[in-house]
């Protein structure tokens, strides 16, 4: 399902204008939406985004004052070693205890002890009449869960503690049994609502509270190895008097604090040793009235406040995933942001700001919104090796492809303008020469022809543009550089030439009339992109440089050579010999062109080219000599095409090198 959504985007990304903008935002709103599901909803991932936060819990620095409202007394070790029994605690201790401390005037008093079966009966009837009898408001635990209680035990319990005096001792703890939540009420078997322990006892200092369940707030400790609330042993009050100012207007808690026995797990637990990070049940209620009493807001971020920030992460993660940077950065990139956001998080909002968002879920948005569009790009990428291999290995030679394909930015398929060199070809007479032919044959022949010159062009990483039924049309320089594309494109044109002579020889030897290929080769500025139609367009360049290409392979036709080169590009080949051919200005043109041959290695001798170029030159400067120079070159060379051009020339009376087309 994910694929195809990824699938979906990508073509909506191409497609759409917008589409480079409202992919990423739609991957990254998506991506934090199941993040933060996966974390509420996922099991070990709901562990691992507490188990982070309880960490940050534990590791929030001391300096906090002791709360000046609640005092613990704890039944301990101490205490206990002076019965005969430990359980259930001597119930004429404890109500000579509550006496003891309504004496020194507190606040009020909260017995975190069960009393849900009979011990000695004179020590049970004390502490029943002190509970219903103390002047000072007292909370008594409460546990009316079947799970727990027993029918004989629940009705033990009611009838020993007041209805109006009951408060469940419940610890709000999730399914790992840590202390999450400050335990609001239920309404109790009975029918009537019976709150939490810490909000009775908050509701009898005159301080209303939630009824809904909130996030426990954990009073931190002044300082290392001084506790949050100030205890003192029960154990005291059997030895020594106690100052009335200890407990003065004080909520004073009464709760057992042993080892092993109702001792729960806390969010300190994770930097804890040896079990330190275990409270006392009644420790537990004292972090939980403080918070009710002062109004404390729990530090953990609400849900929107959790969506934006891992909204904000996906953006950014989504953002990497479309960049065209290595992905080895990228992702360097977004371990970082994910290190600076755990630092953010975990020290700069909670220290400061007291403010605990979500850090795992920010974090699984930005990877999963990476990871999502790095998949598209990946998409995208894949598609357009695929375009580039579909669109040029047939017309460009396989290495230029696989730079294409490896460095894609190299390649711009929109409209650029470059200087390239151009080379065209064309075959004499074809028409005449195709209408001989049946199809099959003709198809063969040519297919055969094309496939030669292609394979040439390929050779020297040029680009076969198009065929023009006989005509070939090669770029060089195009969609990739080619620093001597002009070089490159001569030994191409001399290669063809040599191939097409053979050609034109074997076929007419197979009684098949293929004429001679005249080729033309130019190079200048022009424009290379698609052109055409949304239905239907080419690859192909645009430009007054494209002409002259094409305008020199026709030139041939007057000149009876077969390769005519422009200055232009003739300047750029240092290791090829040329001579001069003419000075031409082409139909519809102004300004004349140099026009040159290319040749061979063995096609002519150094004393003759040498001959023929100091002819040349004198001609140019309009010398009287120049035409006995050509009637001796004439003679030695009678089948030299520009030779008998030029004596032609010079004998019907022209003068210089220049030449005016008058038609294309």
């Amino acid at each position: 399902m994910i694929g195809r959504m990824l699938r979906r985007f990508a073509r909506f990304r191409q497609d759409h204008a917008l589409g480079w903008l409202i992919v990423p935002l739609a991957v990254a709103v998506f991506c934090a939406l199941v993040a933060l599901l996966a974390v509420e909803k996922i099991g070990f991932l709901t562990d691992t985004d507490r188990f982070v936060q309880d960490s940050e819990t534990a590791l929030r620095p001391y300096g906090e004052p002791q709360d000046p409202d609640i005092v613990i007394v704890a039944i301990d070790e101490k205490t206990l070693s002076r019965f005969h029994y430990r359980s259930p605690v001597d119930r004429g201790f404890v109500a000579g205890l509550l006496e003891a401390l309504a004496a020194k005037g507190p606040r009020a008093i909260g017995v975190d002890l069960l009393f849900d079966q009979p011990t000695e009966p004179e020590k049970d009837a004390a502490l029943r009449r002190t509970l219903r009898t103390l002047r000072v408001p007292l909370v008594v635990s409460y546990v009316d869960a079947a799970a727990t209680e027993s029918p004989d035990q629940l009705a033990y319990l009611n009838a020993f503690v007041p209805a109006a005096q009951r408060a469940y001792a419940n610890i709000g703890t999730d399914q790992t049994d840590t202390v999450r939540w400050v335990y609001p009420g239920a309404t109790g078997r009975d029918g009537r609502y019976i709150p939490g322990f810490a909000r009775a006892l908050a509701a009898r200092a005159g301080v209303k509270s939630d009824a809904g369940v909130q996030p426990i707030v954990w009073h931190r400790s002044p300082e290392r190895d001084v506790a949050p609330f100030r205890k003192y042993s029960a154990d005291l009050f059997m030895t020594v008097p106690l100052p009335a100012s200890w407990f003065k207007d004080k909520i004073v808690l009464v709760g057992t604090d042993i080892t092993l026995v109702d001792r729960h797990r806390t969010p300190f637990a994770t930097i804890a040793q040896n079990g330190d990070g275990t409270l006392a049940g009644v420790v537990i209620q004292a972090h939980a009235l403080s918070q009710v009493l002062h109004g404390k807001s729990s530090p953990l971020a609400g849900w929107w406040t959790n969506f934006l920030v891992a909204l904000s992460c996906a953006l950014f993660g989504a953002t990497l995933g479309v960049l065209a940077f290595p992905l080895a950065w990228r992702a360097a990139a977004l371990a970082a942001a994910i290190a600076l956001l755990w630092f953010i998080g975990a020290y700069v909002l909670l220290y400061y700001a007291e403010i605990m968002i979500g850090l795992i879920a920010p974090s699984l948005a930005a990877a999963g919104a990476f990871a999502a569009m790095e998949s598209l790009a990946g998409s995208d990428a894949r598609r357009q090796r695929q375009f580039i291999h579909g669109a040029f290995s047939r017309y460009i030679s396989p290495k230029l492809v696989d730079q294409l394909v490896k460095n894609p930015e190299r390649m711009t398929l929109e409209g650029e303008r470059r200087v390239m060199t151009y080379l065209f070809t064309d075959v004499k007479d074809f028409t005449t020469m195709s209408e001989g032919l049946d199809s099959r044959e003709l198809a063969r022949v040519l297919n055969e022809y094309l496939e030669g010159i292609t394979r040439i062009v390929l050779k020297y990483d040029g680009m076969v543009d198009k065929f023009i039924g006989d005509a070939v049309f090669a770029i060089f320089n195009a969609p990739v550089d080619l620093p001597d594309h002009a070089d490159k494109a001569v030994r191409a044109a001399l290669e063809i030439d040599r191939f097409c002579q053979d050609f034109h020889e074997a076929q007419n030897r197979a009684g098949i009339a293929f004429g001679i290929t005249r080729i033309g080769v130019h190079t200048g500025a022009a424009v290379i992109g698609n052109f055409g139609s949304q239905a239907r367009f080419t690859y192909t360049a645009q430009g007054d440089a494209v002409n002259t290409a094409s305008r020199l392979e026709a030139l041939n036709k007057h000149f009876g050579t077969r390769i005519c080169v422009s200055e232009a590009t003739r300047a750029l080949c240092h290791a090829i010999r040329f001579r001069p051919v003419a000075s031409v200005v082409l139909k519809g043109k102004t300004a004349p062109v140099e026009v040159f041959e290319p040749l061979h290695d063995d096609a002519v001798h150094d004393d003759l080219y040498e001959r023929y170029c100091a002819a040349f030159a004198r001609m140019q400067s309009r010398e009287a000599d120049a035409l006995a120079l050509f009637t001796a070159l004439t003679q030695e060379a009678p089948d030299d095409p520009c030779v008998a051009l030029h004596m032609g020339r010079l004998s019907r009376g022209d003068a210089g090198a220049s030449m005016v087309m008058t038609e294309k």
